[in-house]
């Protein structure tokens, strides 16, 4: 089993300490104390940490890197390779390695979740548009929160189904979930409910991670920490071989109160939550509806169940991102029972209750510290 771990996602939801004895000291010209960069993009704040101050240019590199995945990814950039797709009228759309490589991760995700997972949920979000609603409630005295009527979601939902989604090479063989892609290749994807649009938000930050560590090993980097918006990705140890620190964030908590810390090494991080994006209509805090931005794919509704929130701890930050939304829509037993079917994949469960339940791995530890 790898050394794990810990925590959370979403801008202030996951953070890594570094507090820790000064290092100061050298190994060949690498300086062990660490250097950042800051940057905006996804809609999150993104920070890339190494711990070499002599190659601040790849982190450069990788704020380089972000902006060009945003460039691809994103569903309101006109121009993306995603907008344009959702903007062709279901016709063929051409569509770049990174974002054919995706879309075919995508729709694994969703088979193997039996469509709980789905990327052509978009036109159900943006009918609700979750983070909108919140803006305007924070500008706007007295702002009365729209909730979408059953039969308008009903109508909605007639066309999200992943199926309606072909991804096909440039002879137009339609390519499977576990066909290898070549970077030579050409790629296109077409939609066939001209009514349908994707969003590739439930793994898109996951899949940019794993690139930047990979580029970050690459060029020689084995020690350090990529976070995109609370996508946790921890590279190694730290040089003097200590774990990091990971706190969870508590749910509906103050900014930075952690309900958990855990150790780790070397592993991604990756929660989901009904407290990250989500407005609440009705004072009693005893009976009121949470609405977030993990729905349904029955209802079109922000799913409800006996969760607040999962961290999933793995390999690859794509699939803790994938995970984490299909443990939250499993619900507490079927999402411990899942995970405990996986191999080096570990979760943390919130539930409502704010009791802390672990996977097998987890509980044998000594590496967390639950308050």
């Amino acid at each position: 089993m790898k050394n794990i771990f810990v925590p959370i996602r979403l801008f202030l939801t996951v953070f890594v300490f570094l507090i820790s004895a000064p290092l100061t000291g050298c190994s060949g010209n690498r300086s062990l104390t660490p250097v950042s960069r800051t940057g905006f993009a996804f809609d999150t704040v993104v920070t890339i940490t190494i711990y070499d101050r002599h190659k601040t240019d790849v982190l450069d590199h990788c704020l380089a890197l972000c902006e060009k995945y945003e460039s691809l990814f994103s569903t309101t950039l006109e121009g993306s390779e995603v907008w344009n797709i959702n903007h062709a009228g279901g016709n063929r759309t051409p569509v770049s390695y990174d974002t054919a490589s995706l879309i075919q991760s995508a729709l694994y995700y969703c088979d193997l979740s039996q469509g709980m997972l789905d990327l052509t949920l978009r036109p159900v979000a943006e009918e609700w548009d979750i983070s909108g609603q919140m803006k305007k409630a924070d500008a706007t005295a007295d702002y009365e929160y729209y909730i979408p009527s059953q039969q308008t979601l009903s109508e909605l939902l007639k066309h999200v189904d992943y199926k309606n989604v072909l991804l096909t090479d440039a002879d137009g063989n339609e390519i499977g979930y576990t066909d290898t892609l070549s970077d030579d290749d050409s790629y296109f994807v077409s939609m066939k409910d001209t009514h349908s649009a994707i969003d590739l938000g439930f793994i898109a930050k996951g899949y940019i991670a794993d690139c930047l560590k990979s580029y970050l090993l690459s060029e020689g980097i084995d020690s350090g920490i990529i976070s995109l918006g609370g996508n946790i990705l921890l590279i190694g140890t730290k040089p003097d071989r200590s774990s990091f620190n990971v706190g969870i964030q508590r749910p509906f908590g103050a900014a930075n109160e952690v309900i958990t810390t855990i150790r780790g090494n070397d592993t991604s991080v990756v929660s989901s939550g009904c407290y990250e994006r989500y407005f609440t209509t009705g004072a009693d805090k005893t009976d009121r509806t949470i609405y977030h931005h993990i729905f349904d794919t029955t209802t079109g509704c922000p799913a409800q169940n006996d969760l607040l929130g999962v961290t999933i701890l793995s390999d690859s930050s794509m699939e803790g991102d994938a995970l984490s939304t299909y443990c939250y829509l499993l619900g507490l037993e079927k999402g411990l029972e899942y995970i405990n079917s996986l191999e080096n994949v570990e979760a943390l469960f919130v539930t409502k209750d704010y009791e802390i339940i672990q996977t097998s791995y987890l509980q044998n530890t000594d590496e967390s510290d639950s308050r």
